[in-house]
């Protein structure tokens, strides 16, 4: 692997869409499976803590950086298709992916042309927007078990189909059994070009419209209570725009909190603890976070 794809201290707070973070020990940025296969055999030989990095987002990272590895899979970026399916690795952002099959005239994934995520990220979550899922047009994906006995080749690569993500609200088997997510394909529908476009066109214009898409922001910070909806009950306790330090309840959409510049993953926690309270006491709902929080305490 050359040199310039592994990096010391570097600050995480140039890779995730909070613009937050300290820095991370080793910094890897494989350019193929096998690299990373290797990267992996080797933290996991070794006992070095790991950590997978997508596009950063829905992700709150410590001002104290990550101990141990962090492999960021931006170069894993490979997006091809076959017939009515299209492939992406886990580095491949999804607007690339939802630009390649609105091009192909392939429809089902314009509900995430504006999520600012990765496959791996949108997979690992089971991302979602204006009323579909990744679980709705994934077909089956490709993926690791960190195992040594497991990571020595691309033998190692398994296949996992559609029903055993085991997909909830945010949630898939990647959460919970520690396999590594390497590509998927999705299971597409054909239709206009043109048609797609409008309607991707459409979301974009309503995410625009009605989120702070311009101010750094780690996406929507909870998960939609059942009967509620999480906008509202932060708004209706007066937090529109309540601030700690640099982070902020947004003005546009009070499900989100933005960095106004200079905010801390200390401040951002402080906010998230300080709402939570305010709608548990007002309401008796307690707010459970969608943004994941990780790094060093």
């Amino acid at each position: 692997m050359e040199s310039s794809a592994i990096r010391f201290g570097e600050p995480l707070s140039q890779h995730t869409s909070f613009r937050i973070g300290g820095p991370a020990d080793v910094f890897c940025e494989p350019d193929t499976i096998t690299q990373l296969i290797e990267l992996l055999h080797y933290a996991v030989t070794n006992r070095i803590n790991y950590f997978i990095l997508g596009k950063g987002s829905n992700l709150l990272i410590s001002d104290k950086g990550m101990e141990g590895m962090v492999l960021h899979t931006a170069r894993l970026d490979r997006i091809g298709h076959d017939e009515h399916c299209v492939s992406a690795q886990c580095g491949a952002s999804l607007k690339d992916l939802c630009a390649y099959a609105q091009k192909l005239g392939l429809s089902g994934l314009e509900f995430a042309s504006g999520i600012p995520g990765s496959v791996g990220g949108a997979v690992f979550m089971n991302a979602g927007a204006y009323g579909g899922e990744i679980k709705d047009v994934l077909h089956f994906s490709k993926y690791l078990r960190p195992e040594p006995e497991h990571l020595r080749s691309h033998a190692s690569v398994r296949h996992l189909k559609a029903a055993d993500h085991i997909f909830g609200y945010r949630q898939s088997v990647f959460q919970t059994s520690g396999w590594i997510h390497l590509s998927s394909l999705f299971r597409l529908t054909p239709d206009a070009p043109g048609a797609i476009a409008e309607r991707m066109a459409e979301l974009e214009k309503q995410r625009w419209d009605k989120q702070p898409m311009d101010l750094p922001s780690g996406g929507s910070v909870f998960k939609r209570p059942p009967g509620h909806f999480t906008g509202k009950l932060v708004d209706d306790c007066g937090l529109r725009g309540f601030q700690i330090g640099g982070a902020a309840v947004s003005n546009k959409h009070c499900g989100f909190i933005v960095n106004l510049g200079g905010a801390t993953a200390a401040d951002v926690l402080a906010l998230i603890k300080h709402v939570q309270q305010t709608v548990f006491e007002r309401f008796g709902v307690m707010l459970e976070p969608e943004l994941r929080l990780t790094g060093r305490p």
